[in-house]
C-alpha cells in the first residue's frame, strides 16, 4: 500500500511539473517559418526597388546629374534605416502616445527596438522583428520617391536633412494613422501596400517641393532630356520584380492572399503598360520605349492600396486606368500648370495612388480579404467613403507638412543649387565625381555651353 501511494504521489507530481509546460507550448503562438521565410525574402524584394528606383531615375536626368539622382535613393537606404531602427518603428507601430491626439502617432515604447525581440508580430505567425525588417524597406523607399520631383536642382546637405525630417514628421504620422491602429485605421481605411502612406504622401510632397525650388534653368525654353534611357528600363524592371515582396509580401504569410497580389500586381502593371503606350501612340504618334517604362511604375502603383482586396479582373480595370490617367497627368496636365516635376513623382505616385485608392473602395470585395470589407460594386458606399477622407488627410499632411519643412530646412540651409552649380552638373559640384569619362562627355559639355548661350 506504502508503494501504491509513493507511486501515487509521485506520478500527481509529475503532473504538476509537465502540465503547465505542455499547456504552455499549446496556447503560445508559433511562428510559422514558412511564412518567416517569405516575409523576409519580400524585405530583400523591396530593399533592391530603392536602388531600382535610382537607376530609374537616375537614366531620366542629364548625364551631368546622374551620379547624384542614384546617390539620392541609395544614400537614403542607409540613413532612413538607421532612422527607424531608433526611433521610426515605434512612431509607426508603437502604442498611441499619450498626451497628444489620439490615434495620430505611436508612443516611444519600442524606441530602439525594445520590447520586439522574441515577439511575434499581432495576428500572424511572423517573428516581430521580421515585420520591423519589412516595414523598414517601406520607411526607405517612399523619400525616395519624392527626389524625382526636384532632380537636378538641389543641395545635397538640404536634400539629406529634409528627407530625414519628412520620414520623422509625416510618414511616420501617416503610417501609424493608417497601419498602425491609429485614426484612419479606425475610420476603415484601407491600404493593402502603400497607396495612401506611400504614394499618394511621396507624389504630393515632390509637387509641393518641385513648386517651391522652382523649374530648372532653361526648362520650356531647351529641350532636357533623358540621357541613357536602358539605365531606365533596367530600374524599371527592378521595381517591378521588387514589386512583388511590395504587394504579395504584404500579406504577411505565405497564403493565397499574398498569390492574389502577386497575380492582381502582374495584372494591373501589364494592362498599365499597354494602356500608357496607347494613349501615347494615339497622343504623339510613336510608341516609346520610356513610356512602356512609366506605365507600368504607374500600373504597379494604382493596384498597390487594392492588391489584397480585389479580384484579378478589377485589376485589370485598375490598370487599365491608372495608365491613361497617369499619362494624361504627365503628358497634360504637367504642361498645363506650367510646374517643373522633373521625373515626373506627382504625376505618376500622386495621381496613380489617388486612383488606386479610390479604386480600392469601388472594387474592394471580402470575398478577396475577409479582413477586408466591401466597396461600392458589391453593395457598400462605406468604404469609399472613408477611403475618400484618407485621400483627403494624406493630401494636406503632405502638402502642408511638405512646405512647412522646406521652409525650415531652407532657413538652416539653402535648397536650391545656385545658377553656376546647376550649369556645371552636380556630381562634381556637389560630389567631386562624373558618371562617365571625360571624352563621353564631349558631346554634352559642347551642349552646355550651346545651351548658356541661348538662355542668355
Amino acid at each position: 500500500m506504502k508503494k501504491l501511494w509513493s507511486v501515487f504521489l509521485s506520478t500527481f507530481m509529475l503532473m504538476v511539473v509537465t502540465t503547465p509546460i505542455a499547456f504552455a507550448a499549446t496556447d503560445a503562438p508559433k511562428i510559422d517559418s514558412g511564412d518567416t521565410a517569405w516575409v523576409l525574402v519580400s524585405a530583400a524584394l523591396v530593399f533592391i526597388m530603392t536602388p531600382g528606383l535610382g537607376f530609374f531615375y537616375g537614366g531620366m536626368v542629364r548625364s551631368k546629374n546622374v551620379l547624384t539622382t542614384i546617390m539620392h535613393s541609395f544614400f537614403i537606404v542607409g540613413m532612413i534605416s538607421v532612422e527607424w531602427f531608433i526611433l521610426g518603428y515605434t512612431m509607426a507601430f508603437g502604442d498611441d502616445a499619450t498626451g497628444v491626439i489620439p490615434g495620430i502617432i505611436g508612443s516611444l515604447d519600442k524606441i530602439g527596438l525594445a520590447g520586439t525581440a522574441g515577439q511575434i508580430w499581432t495576428g500572424t505567425s511572423i517573428p516581430e522583428l521580421a515585420f520591423v525588417a519589412f516595414q523598414c524597406m517601406f520607411a526607405v523607399i517612399t523619400p525616395a520617391l519624392i527626389t524625382g520631383a526636384f532632380a537636378e536642382r538641389v543641395r545635397f546637405k538640404a536634400y539629406a536633412l529634409f528627407v530625414l525630417l519628412w520620414a520623422i514628421f509625416i510618414y511616420n504620422p501617416m503610417a501609424h494613422m493608417v497601419w498602425g491602429g491609429g485614426k484612419l485605421f479606425e475610420l476603415g481605411a484601407l491600404d493593402f501596400a502603400g497607396g495612401l502612406v506611400i504614394h499618394i504622401l511621396s507624389g504630393v510632397s515632390g509637387l509641393v517641393i518641385c513648386i517651391l525650388v522652382g523649374k530648372r534653368k532653361g526648362y520650356g525654353k531647351l529641350p532636357i532630356l533623358p540621357h541613357h534611357l536602358p539605365m531606365t528600363v533596367l530600374g524599371a524592371a527592378l521595381l517591378w520584380f521588387g514589386w512583388f515582396g511590395f504587394n504579395a509580401g504584404s500579406a504577411l504569410g505565405a497564403n493565397e492572399l499574398a498569390a492574389n497580389a502577386l497575380i492582381t500586381t502582374q495584372a494591373a502593371a501589364a494592362m498599365a503598360t499597354v494602356s500608357w503606350v496607347v494613349c501615347e501612340w494615339l497622343h504623339n504618334g510613336k510608341p516609346t520605349i520610356l513610356g512602356a517604362a512609366s506605365g507600368c511604375i504607374a500600373g504597379l502603383v494604382a493596384i498597390t492600396p487594392a492588391a489584397g482586396f480585389v479580384a484579378p479582373m478589377p485589376a485589370v480595370i485598375i490598370g487599365i486606368i491608372g495608365g491613361a490617367v497617369c499619362y494624361f497627368a504627365v503628358a497634360i496636365m504637367k504642361a498645363k500648370l506650367g510646374y517643373d516635376d522633373a521625373l515626373d513623382a506627382f504625376g505618376v505616385h500622386g495621381i496613380g495612388g489617388t486612383w488606386g485608392a479610390i479604386a480600392t473602395g469601388l472594387w474592394a470585395s471580402t470575398a478577396v480579404n475577409s479582413a477586408g470589407a466591401n466597396g461600392l460594386f458589391y453593395g457598400d458606399s462605406t468604404l469609399l467613403v472613408a477611403q475618400i477622407i484618407s485621400i483627403i488627410v494624406a493630401y494636406l499632411l503632405g502638402g502642408i507638412g511638405s512646405f512647412v519643412l522646406f521652409k525650415v530646412v531652407n532657413a538652416i540651409t539653402p535648397f536650391r543649387a545656385d545658377e553656376a552649380e546647376e550649369i556645371s552638373g552636380l556630381d562634381i559640384v556637389e560630389h567631386g565625381e562624373r558618371g562617365y569619362s571625360q571624352s563621353i562627355m564631349t558631346g554634352e559639355s559642347l551642349g552646355i555651353q550651346e545651351d548658356i548661350t541661348k538662355i542668355n
